[in-house]
């Protein structure tokens, strides 16, 4: 009997890859009618691209982001506080990748159409609610030419932040929690900085820039860039803007203040801003960590899961994690077991990263710098301790598991 994923995004396909890889069957149901690139830049750590390589996938991945082998954190100026080698430039056996997260999705989805079997992946499949017994699960799914019902082993929601297998599952979350702070994004084909493939968080206690290069860019001298500005605009817990407008429209005349108080001297970043066709608005969200996410048959996987603020280049990632976990303990239990030692599992490591991202994670590090320097230093050693800066940077690694090997 067939494993049942709902959603089609990075955590499904890879878990629905992993399935495959070890023998187990398994169809995906996504809710939207077909795949498109959406989507902004992402970093896809270590411990994740580790993962996506034993599944053979990392030419493929070569072929559409760049290799990571620097991230700085500097202030507003552009001073450095801390730099740090990357993937393999930082010691670990795979590279870390900048890449923007809609080419990821189409990339797993073109695998796993060549490697499952026909029909086990299935578009504009909404989930509309499941029941389960001793045998397995009933799940049932909305579809353009009405109401399907697929049986199976497990129900897995891989389906996002808005996941309705959570709202099944636990009608009294709270929802979605906005921390108050707005984000503006875009990509645009740039002069490369730092050798173009360089990743930068730099700014102040108003307002942060997050620059790094996801792809080639129209000539040699050039990247793909992808930048995110980001200030609190709104109070901590409170309602987040609507859904629709997610994603929508931004305008720079609304954030040009924040541009403004950037002077990196790498990187021209009103004139990049200025160059973006497309700016889009996002709130920076995340939910409370659930008491449980298994129920007999039936689990979360991602951001189902715990969604978490995209502080610390981890959201990704962690749903890659899930899928390897989830999928070695269904090769070795029955759904049910399985399920409840994967709970037992990736519960309590995701929920210590979503708690630490809400504190800021180890961009935490540039508001220590500006609360104590706020127009810049002539050394940082005079501003905070190597000892301090390597505590938040390096403790956020250990945390989520990335952390450079010994002697790296």
């Amino acid at each position: 009997m067939s494993i049942l994923i709902a959603g089609g995004g990075i955590g499904g396909l890879t878990l629905a890859l992993m399935l495959r890889a070890r023998g187990i069957a398994c169809t995906v149901l996504e809710a939207a009618e077909d795949i498109r690139p959406l989507g902004v830049g992402i970093n896809a750590l270590p411990h994740c691209i580790r993962e996506l390589a034993a599944l053979d996938l990392l030419p493929r991945l070569d072929a559409i982001a760049i290799r990571t082998r620097q991230l700085t954190y500097a202030n507003h100026r552009g001073q450095p506080i801390w730099s740090e080698p990357r993937g393999t430039y930082g010691g670990h056996d795979v590279p870390q990748f900048s890449i923007h997260r809609g080419r990821l999705q189409a990339m797993l989805w073109q695998a796993a159409a060549e490697r499952l079997p026909q029909g086990a992946l299935r578009c504009g499949h909404r989930l509309l609610g499941f029941t389960q017994d001793a045998e397995g699960v009933t799940a049932r799914f909305a579809t353009a030419s009405g109401e399907v019902t697929l049986q199976g082993a497990a129900l897995i929601g891989a389906d996002g932040i808005h996941s309705t297998l959570r709202a099944l599952l636990h009608p009294e979350d709270g929802g979605i929690r906005w921390n108050g702070i707005q984000m503006w994004r875009g990509a645009v084909d740039w002069p490369a900085f730092d050798g173009g493939d360089a990743m930068v968080i730099a700014g102040d206690a108003v307002a942060k820039l997050v620059l790094y290069p996801i792809a080639p860019g129209l000539t040699p001298e050039t990247r793909l860039t992808n930048w995110v500005i980001y200030a609190k605009t709104g109070d901590d817990g409170s309602a987040p803007p609507r859904r629709e407008d997610w994603s929508r429209r931004g305008r720079l005349d609304d954030f040009r203040h924040l541009v403004d108080r950037l002077s990196l001297p790498f990187n021209d970043t009103a004139a990049m801003i200025g160059a973006t066709a497309e700016i889009f608005e996002y709130p920076m969200v995340d939910r409370d960590p659930l008491p449980w996410w298994t129920q007999g048959r039936v689990s979360l996987l991602g951001d189902a899961a715990h969604a978490m603020y995209p502080v610390g280049s981890n959201g990704a990632s962690q749903a890659v994690l899930d899928a390897r976990c989830l999928a070695d303990l269904m090769a070795e239990h029955a759904a049910p077991e399985a399920l409840a030692a994967y709970d037992a599992t990736r519960r309590p490591a995701t929920t210590a990263i979503v708690q630490s991202n809400r504190l800021g994670g180890p961009e935490r590090v540039i508001g220590l710098v500006a609360q104590r320097a706020p127009d810049g230093f002539a050394a940082i050693g005079d501003v905070a301790t190597p000892e301090e800066i390597a505590a938040i940077c390096g403790g956020y690694a250990q945390l989520a598991g990335f952390a450079r090997p010994a002697g790296g």
